[in-house]
C-alpha cells in the first residue's frame, strides 16, 4: 500500500486547480483505473465514488483557488507542490490505523526536475507547506517521495488520484457555471475553449471587470479586459 498524488486544472483560465491523493493497495484497484484523460467521464465519476466508499482506501483533496494562483509572490510549480502536499496530508489524516510511517508517496511531477519536485513535496508535507494552515506535522507520518513525469499513466495509484482530481475539478466547474445563470456556458475553463472565451468577453463587457472565478493573471483574462477597454474607446 502506498500513496499516489496528482492534480487537475493547472492550465485553465477559470476555476481552481484541484490536487488529489489516494492511499491504496494497487492490487485492490479496479483494472481500468488510468490517467483521467484516458477514462470516460461517467466511468471517472463511478471510479471516484468507489474509491471514496472503500474503507481500505484513503482519499485527500485540496483546492488551489484563483486568488491564491494570482498571488504575485508565487508560481505554478510552487502552487502544484503546495496543492499536492495538502492533498497528501489530508489522505494521511484519514489513513487506516495499520498504516504507519514512513509512507511511500508517488507523485506526478509538476516540475521539469523530478528530483526537485520530490524533494519539495516531501518538505511541504512534513512542514505543512509555506503559509499552509494544515494540521500539525506531529499528526503526519514521515514520507518517502518519488516523482515522475507521466506517473498518472504509468502508476495505477497515481492514476486513481488523477481520476479523483479530475472529478473534483469538473464538479467545481459545474458549481461555478451554476453561479452565473445569466450566461449560457462557461465551457471547460481552458483558454483554447471558445465557450470560455465567449463567457469572459460577455462578462467583462457587461460588468467591466473579471468574474471572481477567473485567474486574473492569465493572459486570456488580461486579453478579455484589454478587448473590453478597446471596445469602450472605440465607442467614443
Amino acid at each position: 500500500m502506498y500513496l499516489g498524488v496528482d492534480e487537475a486544472g493547472k492550465g485553465p483560465a477559470l476555476g481552481p486547480m484541484v490536487a488529489a491523493a489516494v492511499l491504496a493497495d494497487p492490487a485492490s484497484l479496479p483494472a481500468d483505473v488510468d490517467d483521467s484523460k484516458r477514462v470516460a467521464p461517467a466511468r471517472r465519476e463511478a471510479l471516484a465514488a468507489a474509491l471514496r466508499d472503500d474503507p481500505a482506501v484513503a482519499v485527500g483533496v485540496a483546492r488551489v483557488e484563483p486568488a491564491e494562483i494570482d498571488r504575485p509572490d508565487t508560481d505554478m510549480n510552487t502552487l502544484t507542490v503546495r496543492g499536492q502536499a495538502r492533498a497528501v496530508r489530508a489522505a494521511l489524516a484519514d489513513r487506516p490505523p495499520e498504516v504507519a510511517g514512513p509512507v511511500r508517496v508517488v507523485a506526478d511531477a509538476g516540475d521539469t526536475s523530478e528530483a526537485r519536485f520530490a524533494e519539495r513535496l516531501a518538505r511541504f508535507v512534513a512542514e505543512g507547506g509555506e503559509a499552509d494552515s494544515a494540521a500539525g506535522a506531529d499528526r503526519v507520518p514521515s514520507v518517502d517521495v518519488t516523482a515522475a513525469h507521466g506517473a498518472d499513466e504509468d502508476d495505477p495509484v497515481v492514476g486513481a488520484a488523477s481520476v479523483v482530481a479530475k472529478v473534483e475539478r469538473d464538479a467545481a466547474m459545474a458549481e461555478i457555471d451554476a453561479a452565473y445563470p445569466a450566461y449560457d456556458d462557461l465551457g471547460s475553463g481552458y483558454p483554447s475553449d471558445p465557450a470560455t472565451r465567449a463567457f469572459l468577453a460577455a462578462y467583462v463587457g457587461d460588468n467591466g471587470t473579471l468574474p471572481d472565478c477567473a485567474r486574473a493573471s492569465w493572459a486570456t483574462c488580461e486579453d478579455a479586459l484589454a478587448a473590453a477597454e478597446q471596445s469602450a474607446l472605440d465607442e467614443f
